[in-house]
């Protein structure tokens, strides 16, 4: 929407403005324009299915015709109040004379003015009619009652006015709304209702139309492996929970859909059986769902529920109701044009517990990235504590990873590792990156990893296409192993550990690895620069997901990544973040120590033993 101002209150020189505008820049790309005022309500939808059936070669203006005041000048004008209508080849016959209206027309009011400038240059009158087409208007009274206005002639009108109470605009939209909305919901049964009748001719008879008419069919699983699963549930209790529970309270979103659910399956009941019966809930008995992403969501719902005749008898009935929650039209959003040739730079933060698997990073790095020659950069920052620091000249903790790395320098010639050095007692994510974000152009794309995190050309390809500056960021879902001790019970872990569901799992909880551009970055450090102020505490207690999530406007991606795989390692957690980072750490290390029936089997083998 662009919104012009001219600059000037005088009503006939806006209107001459407006016309001149119009013409200007609108003249070649539209066939009709549409004039109102503030405090008139137009039924937009029902003005634009109209115009198609106007010939748009005419010279029309259409609207509320009236006579001009004092009754002198022959012909009428389009009052201003119920909005007009012009068309194209109109304006255009206007446009050589619009000149010598403004300096020759007198007028008080704008739509007269127009109308005379109309009438004697191009001879046209306003018309309410035009080749079996109304313009259909309606007068609000002043206290007038909008309860009392439905008339099928109000309901059929294009224009209201005048509306002057910005809640009356309200009310009138919503109205209005409705009413469409009651046709379209008519329009859908009549269309369900032809499907049905038509596909009694088909093959398969009545069984070729899905129930329901015109959603689609079911998700029909090609393997056992893509069944879809059921959750059972009661009014307050759901039997599948998220953190794995056999059995949890149903709360917030979840008990309000399950409540929507069974009101609407009563009310669809009693909108098929009354008046003969009526019908009134007694009890879920049980409940079904699960999502079908061909349709939506669909629930089986069990009813108990008490039947009363018109004569008042009664009795308890069970019933068996099937609903489905169609998902809505799926909506293609733009993205922006990347491509698979930007240099990744992956940064990787290394304190004193990560140096043991060090040697295994840098041996996979070397065989992903270096003989490939991957366009990539890897750069470390080796973190000491205050103590650590102070004896790096005598016994430097690091000093085996550095030789390390010499070792891969001189073997892959042209490979240059830098690294930064970071003396801090409380290691943050965010303090991190603003030592390497000033060490690096805006246009650099980052990669966050960790010790344990395995690169490979697969991932850092999905890192490229994901990661859109001025647009959004990446924060992978990776593939975490499972304790060998545990997952594989102290037998050798194969050299390929493949995504089943015994060897590993898909950690939620963790989001130390990200894509994202310094640009990205450094726009979103700056947002977050006011509440710094008032809690210098911040960058301690938030990591880069939340800070991107609370400050930036940028589109966070976050999923599953098959191609990003994560060895077993144990986290240290560190209890001066906030608690739910602290806590989001600690799920991590239980969640991936084995599957719940690998636990199970060695907590029976440790009972076993203890007992004999």
């Amino acid at each position: 929407m662009q919104v012009v101002t001219h600059g000037d209150e005088r009503p006939i020189w806006n209107m001459y403005q407006t016309i001149r505008y119009i013409l200007e820049h609108y003249i070649e790309e539209y066939n009709w324009f549409y004039l109102a005022q503030d405090d008139t309500y137009t039924q937009a939808d029902r003005l634009k299915a109209m115009v198609p059936h106007l010939s748009m070669d005419r010279q029309l203006y259409m609207g509320s015709p009236e006579e001009f005041i004092g009754g002198e000048m022959q012909g009428r004008y389009c009052y201003g109040g119920f909005g007009y209508l012009l068309s194209r080849p109109l304006l255009l016959r206007l446009r050589p004379f619009l000149e010598s209206c403004r300096n020759d027309i007198l007028s008080v009011r704008a739509d007269e003015w127009l109308g005379r400038c109309i009438i004697d240059y191009a001879s046209i009158n306003c018309v309410d009619e035009f080749e079996g087409l109304h313009y259909d208007r309606h007068e609000m009274g002043k206290n007038s009652d909008l309860s009392k206005e439905q008339s099928e002639q109000f309901n059929s009108t294009l224009t209201v006015h005048p509306v002057s109470d910005p809640e009356q605009m309200y009310r009138l939209h919503k109205y209005f709304t409705q009413i469409e909305l009651q046709k379209s919901y008519k329009e859908i049964e009549k269309l369900q209702a032809e499907i049905k009748n038509v596909s009694v001719l088909a093959f398969e008879g009545n069984r070729s139309a899905h129930w329901p008419v015109g959603v689609n069919p079911p998700f029909e699983p090609k393997t056992r492996f893509e069944v879809l699963k059921w959750e059972y549930f009661t009014e307050d209790t759901i039997f599948s929970c998220l953190d794995g529970s056999p059995k949890c309270e149903l709360r917030g979103i979840d008990r309000m859909d399950v409540a929507d659910v069974i009101d609407t399956a009563m009310g669809e009941l009693n909108k098929k059986y009354m008046p003969v019966l009526h019908l009134k809930k007694q009890q879920l008995i049980n409940g079904y769902r699960r999502f079908d992403p061909t349709r939506g969501m669909e629930y089986i719902l069990d009813l108990q529920m008490e039947v009363v005749t018109q004569k008042g008898r009664s009795r308890s009935i069970t019933k068996r109701v099937h609903l489905v929650r169609p998902l809505s039209n799926i909506e293609i959003i733009p993205m922006p044009y990347v491509t698979e040739a930007t240099k990744v730079h992956i940064i990787l933060p290394l304190t004193k517990e990560d140096t043991s698997q060090m040697k295994q990073f840098l041996e996979l790095y070397a065989a992903s990235a270096l003989q490939k020659k991957e366009n990539a950069m890897l750069t470390i920052l080796f973190i000491y504590d205050l103590f650590q620091a102070q004896q790096v000249n005598q016994n430097d903790i690091f000093a085996e990873v550095k030789s390390a790395i010499t070792f891969y320098e001189r073997k892959f010639p042209g490979f240059k590792v830098p690294w930064i050095s970071v003396k801090t007692d409380t290691p943050s994510q965010i303090k991190f990156m603003d030592i390497i974000s000033k060490k690096h152009p805006v246009d650099t794309l980052f990669f966050t990893a960790t010790v344990s995190t395995v690169v490979n050309t697969e991932f850092l390809n999905r890192c490229r296409m994901n990661s859109i500056s001025n647009w959004q960021v990446f924060f992978p879902i990776h593939f975490q192993d499972f304790n060998p001790d545990i997952a594989y019970q102290g037998q050798k872990p194969p050299d390929t550990i493949d995504l089943v569901r015994d060897a590993g799992h898909f950690d939620r909880n963790v989001f130390d690895e990200a894509c994202f551009y310094n640009s990205d970055y450094m726009a979103t450090r700056t947002q977050m620069a006011s509440d710094l102020q008032d809690n210098e505490d911040l960058l301690e207690t938030l990591d880069i997901y939340e800070m991107f999530v609370k400050y930036s406007g940028l589109h966070v991606f976050r999923a599953i990544e098959p191609a990003l795989h994560q060895r077993y390692s144990h986290q240290a957690c560190n209890p001066h973040l906030s608690e739910d980072i602290y806590h989001r750490c600690v799920q991590s290390n239980l969640e991936g120590l084995g599957t719940r029936s690998q636990l199970a089997l060695i907590l029976f083998e440790q009972e076993q033993g203890n007992s004999t």
